[in-house]
């Protein structure tokens, strides 16, 4: 009796473990004013020029990051208007906007690969992007840290 106990107890082990594997391929997440923020889709578009915008939505809210090129290093934000973060919340009939530009707000992309194959571009970002419109439902500016961009597939031609 006991040799079969411990065999329905081997069996039962055995069948009773899986494996509950997920993916997050492709992601695009990062931490925004302290708070994990997570796109639900995300998308990249390469110009005829070379520069590069990826895009992260969710159901009110768009952030896009422009570099000028897919090359594996980091693009400093402040520095031009071709390498921009823009935030855009629209909460109603509003749409709030916090961007980077020329002496406006400060931070990083960082392309660490761009996979031509593939057609996928993974990287890190983050930056202080100010209140464009001087929005009063909004701060002055919007912080966006430990950011992550991860094999966002990319489209040939910018929208």
């Amino acid at each position: 009796m006991k040799k079969y106990l411990l065999f329905l107890v081997v069996i039962f082990a055995i069948f009773s473990c899986e494996e509950n594997v997920s993916f997050n391929n492709p992601s695009f997440q990062g931490m925004k004013d302290n708070v994990f923020w997570r796109a639900v889709d995300s998308k990249a578009f390469l110009a005829s020029d070379g520069s590069l915008m990826i895009e992260g939505y969710t159901g009110n809210e768009v952030l896009t990051l422009r570099t000028t090129s897919t090359a594996i290093q980091n693009f400093p934000l402040a520095t031009s208007n071709s390498k921009t973060a823009v935030y855009v919340l629209t909460v109603g009939a509003d749409e709030i906007s916090f961007t980077t530009g020329i002496g406006i707000g400060d931070g990083e992309i960082v392309i660490t690969e761009y996979d031509d194959v593939n057609s996928t571009v993974s990287g890190t970002f983050k930056f202080n992007a100010e209140n464009a419109d001087g929005n009063p439902l909004a701060g002055d500016v919007l912080n966006f840290q430990q950011g992550v961009f991860y094999k966002v597939p990319i489209s040939q031609q910018v929208p």
